[in-house]
């Protein structure tokens, strides 16, 4: 139960990522001249800018505070900005005011959404270490990728089935409606949340922040950096590669499908959306049965390869792939199917197993945080790419990043397939000691103490 409500959250990033894609197409119709590209941007890019903030501010939060006082947070958050998103409106009437509230509340969004990422995938992380840990990886990736790359399949199914009873001569009802259901999912688990108890790993290992016996109860972020500059340069610098691909042609690829199909048509651009991603989730199966034979970092090297061998077919051969709308679905699909067995699939792992768990919350953070700066970026330059370069550049670029991707990967990121995130922990504190770090160890959060333990053996160490 506690890895299923710390990680189930993550659908709705899934779900607020993707209902754009849609949003997108339907604002283009509604408001041809006042959804320019500037607009569309701005208000894509809203809910990234919130998440950066999110996963930093909150990768220290859960770290200090705890994982359970970070995911509640992050899940009000979401539901506050998705209500807010719902009732968009600009003053007198205004449409650039409500693409401005629109921006606005997307933003709030994504600062929950961003903090649900460190928040709900340490603390799924460190009960998977408990509960199962040979299996660790593949539950792991289940509650957590796999969630997140279903959100995209859900909102483009919610979307269908609301366009069908609204009709497309009901455009406004239909994207307000697609984004009042975004308000559920967040409260789907917070009953859950408030319920689940914090991880013994998390109790035995947390910093504490107060000062205390004359301990200084601070992080000593020299030594953290210093310990894991390595596999931070490789956290950070694939997750920038994977969503400076992965989200613009999650974004906008509705808009590329639209411009293929020569009429443009609403709900067939949604059908051929739903098939995408439909070829794209199968991609995160076979990453979480590969995480352990074939260990994470050459799980995510064969994901990354992907986006060179499909980028570079795609990208050569546009024109004719483009005139067979079938094809170039298959092909945009097993793209972004290769994306999640890599990347999708092991970054947040690899991000949770690489780093201590005192640290672990705030190096999560920071990582996922690059990745949304990437996608931030991707997103920015993608219209500019597409109009002065071509719209098979956009593919060809996915390749370079994928070559790329493979040699971070390849000299940067750390394989920790089947260690005990226990081992670290005592690494990371014998290294404290040995570099003259003074602190106290452990948390007794919520007063919840293993079954077997009494008053005098509260979870705590020195340093």
């Amino acid at each position: 139960m506690t890895i299923a409500a710390a990680a189930f959250g993550l659908i709705s990033d899934g779900y607020q990522n993707n209902i754009m894609t849609m949003t997108n197409v339907v604002f283009k119709k509604l408001y041809p001249a006042e959804y320019t590209s500037d607009v569309s941007t701005r208000v894509s890019n809203s809910l990234l800018v919130g998440a950066v903030l999110g996963q930093v501010v909150v990768g220290l939060l859960c770290d200090r505070i705890g994982r359970k006082a970070a995911l509640v947070t992050t899940t009000l958050l979401i539901v506050i900005g998705a209500i807010l998103g719902t009732a968009a409106h600009g003053a007198h009437g205004s449409v650039q005011g409500m693409f401005w509230f629109l921006t606005v509340a997307r933003g709030i969004t994504g600062v929950g959404v961003g903090g649900e990422y460190p928040a709900s995938s340490t603390s799924a992380s460190e009960a998977a270490n408990e509960k199962v840990l040979k299996q660790r990886g593949p539950v792991f990736i289940m509650v957590t990728n796999f969630v997140l790359s279903f959100g995209g399949p859900l909102a483009v199914s919610v979307f269908l089935i609301v366009l069908s009873a609204a009709g497309e001569n009901h455009l406004p009802t239909v994207w307000r409606v697609c984004f009042g259901i975004g308000v559920l999912l967040p409260l789907t688990v917070f009953y859950f949340r408030m319920r689940m108890l914090t991880t013994t790993l998390f109790r035995k290992g947390a910093i504490k922040s107060k000062l205390s016996r004359g301990c200084a109860g601070h992080v000593p972020y020299g030594l953290v950096f210093k310990r894991y500059w390595r596999p931070l340069i490789g956290t950070c610098g694939a997750w920038f590669l994977y969503d400076f691909v992965t989200f613009p042609n999650g974004v906008f690829s509705g808009t590329i499908i639209s411009s293929v199909i020569k009429n443009g048509d609403i709900k067939q651009t949604a059908e051929w959306q739903l098939l995408l991603g439909a070829i794209a989730l199968p991609g995160v199966f076979v990453g979480a049965l590969l995480c352990n034979p074939l260990g994470r970092r050459n799980t995510m090297i064969l994901g990354f390869s992907g986006y060179l061998v499909f980028g570079l077919i795609i990208g050569c051969a546009y024109e004719k792939i483009t005139g067979i709308i079938p094809l170039f679905v298959i092909f945009y699909g097993l793209m972004q199917s290769f994306g999640n067995l890599g990347p999708g699939d092991m970054l947040g792992l690899v991000s949770a197993e690489s780093f201590a768990t005192p640290v672990r919350g705030t190096c999560y953070g920071l990582s996922a945080a690059i990745g949304k700066t990437g996608a931030a970026v991707g997103t920015q330059a993608f219209t500019p790419i597409q109009n002065n370069l071509g719209k098979k550049w956009t593919f060809i670029i996915a390749a370079i990043c994928g070559v790329t991707g493979i040699l971070v990967t390849y000299f940067f990121v750390p394989d920790k397939t089947g260690v005990d995130l226990a081992v670290e922990d005592e690494e990371f504190l014998k290294y404290l000691a040995e570099n003259g770090w003074e602190g106290e160890i452990g948390d007794d959060e919520d007063g919840l103490m293993d079954d077997d333990s009494s008053s005098n053996s509260i979870a705590e160490k020195k340093v």
